[in-house]
């Protein structure tokens, strides 16, 4: 057995692993993942900014003829898909492994995404959505968690905050395919929708040979009874990275512990609301108040500019290209602080910074002194800030809980959050909407800024200051042994 990986008859390893991994620098190796896993986000955030952008050809469908209702029920099954998806798909990350949930969950998101161009009324294309959803929940515990486990630690909080800002890169094309499938001297208003959807199950077909370049995650596997094939992976990424075996040193941290097959539900509940319980109060904050505060205003985005500022349907995606450019700037700019200044500091700061100018741009709205064209730099100015606080939820929560659970953790979490907060949001807005109130659309927006400034709140009297700390030093796995 290598010095790097020792086993005894009880089950029991020591092993250098983390410390390897921590020690590597930034590699081709790293930039492959990152592009790999970014893909899906570039995906997902097609998939919302259709939604989004075709909710005016919905309506405007001679077969569907949604009403706005329809619109926000409709997103709203997609959400609660995502919920569904996460919950069972995390469950089974924990057992059998981040791999091979990359290729299931995959799987599911390109088939319900071309079945949804094939909607026939409300109730199909409800479904196929809410089967969409359930993938791409699948994918954000899967992924988040192998950011977490392959990335050394001192490029974690931007790492994981860029992969997860590259949705936006997806919302710009989502946004380039509808000004083009919704423009009605090209395309039928029948059609282009149709052709919208059919593009993002063509392009989900890349990420299949990108998947390859992933390995499974090396602490996943030594918890789990392959600590060889773990040890096998790591020295094939070190000779990626520095075209050798990096050579062993006294001074690597080792860790014992007893592997495990499975970790049972129990546990896990214990370890996420008993031995983590303030842990917990900060993910459950965090995640509720991104999910409603994005959701219920991207999903809404449209219906804003159609019903209070007479935008066709057939331009809303030159609105949403610098609602887009907003969003993944964010998070590639200030990523870098939540690695330098910390975690706490600049998650208060980003929630703090987004329910403030929500609230203030929402009051600009009410009292009609806004413009399209201002309305879309104010969207763009808050969620400059928005973008980074919510890709920091889910950095909060695959960091902060042990590797036994921490898929499961994300999926927990992230259902709770969306929940409460995403699948109520698109239904609430779209209901204050039709009302066409101006000051009721703002009473939603006080909420949302509310709950971010509460976010805020919690993160910087309770979030864990993990930047640059190695995973289990953050959260000491469960089968620690002293």
């Amino acid at each position: 057995m290598s010095a790097s990986v020792r086993r005894n008859d009880q089950r029991i390893i020591e092993t250098s692993i983390p410390a390897r991994l921590d020690a590597l620098t930034w590699s081709g190796f790293h930039t492959r993942v990152v592009l790999a896993l970014g893909i899906t986000w570039i995906l997902d955030g097609l998939e919302v900014t259709l939604a989004g952008a075709l909710s005016g050809a919905l309506k405007e469908s001679p077969t569907l003829q949604f009403s706005n209702f329809d619109v926000g029920f409709s997103n709203s099954a997609y959400l609660a898909g995502a919920v569904c998806g996460a919950l069972g798909f995390g469950w089974l990350t924990d057992r059998i492994g981040r791999k091979k949930l990359f290729f299931i969950t995959l799987a599911l998101y390109l088939t319900a995404t071309a079945a949804t161009a094939l909607s026939w009324g409300v109730a199909s294309y409800a479904l196929f959505r809410f089967l969409t959803g359930a993938g791409i929940g699948g994918e954000y515990t899967a992924i988040n968690s192998t950011i977490q486990e392959l990335v050394p630690a001192r490029y974690r909080g931007w790492t994981d905050l860029v992969i997860n800002g590259s949705f936006w890169l997806g919302a710009a094309l989502g946004a380039t395919s509808a000004i083009v499938l919704l423009d009605p001297h090209l395309i039928g208003p029948d059609l282009g929708w149709r052709l919208a959807y059919l593009t993002g199950a063509c392009l989900g077909l890349i990420v299949f040979v990108m998947r390859m370049w992933i390995p499974e995650s090396p602490r996943w596997l030594m918890i789990h009874g392959h600590p060889e094939q773990a040890h096998a992976i790591v020295d094939d990424i070190e000779r990626s990275v520095t075209g050798h075996v990096q050579a062993p040193r006294q001074a690597w941290p080792t860790i014992k512990l007893r592997m495990r097959d499975h970790t049972p539900l129990r546990e896990v509940a214990h370890t996420l609301f008993s031995l983590y319980r303030q842990r917990s109060l900060v993910g459950l904050a965090l995640m509720i108040a991104q999910a409603f505060f994005y959701n219920a205003i991207f999903f809404t985005f449209a219906l804003v500019l159609t019903d209070f500022y007479g935008i066709a349907a057939n331009r809303i995606g030159w609105y949403i290209l610098p609602f887009a450019a907003g969003n993944f700037l964010g998070p590639l700019l200030l990523g870098r602080l939540f690695d330098t200044l910390g975690r706490r500091a600049m998650i208060a700061f980003t929630y703090g910074a987004s329910g403030v100018l929500l609230a203030l741009s929402g009051y600009l709205f009410s009292i009609g002194v806004l413009s399209a064209q201002t309305q879309t730099i104010a969207w763009m100015v808050i969620f400059f800030f928005a973008s980074p606080a919510a890709s920091a939820a889910y950095l909060t929560v695959s960091e902060t809980f042990p590797l036994e659970v921490r898929a499961l953790a994300i999926a927990v979490f992230y259902a709770i959050g969306t929940g409460v907060g995403g699948v109520a949001g698109p239904a609430l807005f779209g209901a204050l909407i039709d009302t066409g109130s101006r000051d009721s659309v703002f009473a939603g927006y006080l909420l949302g800024s509310s709950l971010m400034i509460a976010a805020a709140a919690i993160a910087w009297r309770y979030a864990v200051a993990a930047e640059r700390r190695t995973l289990e030093s953050v959260a000491r796995p469960l089968a620690f042994v002293e």
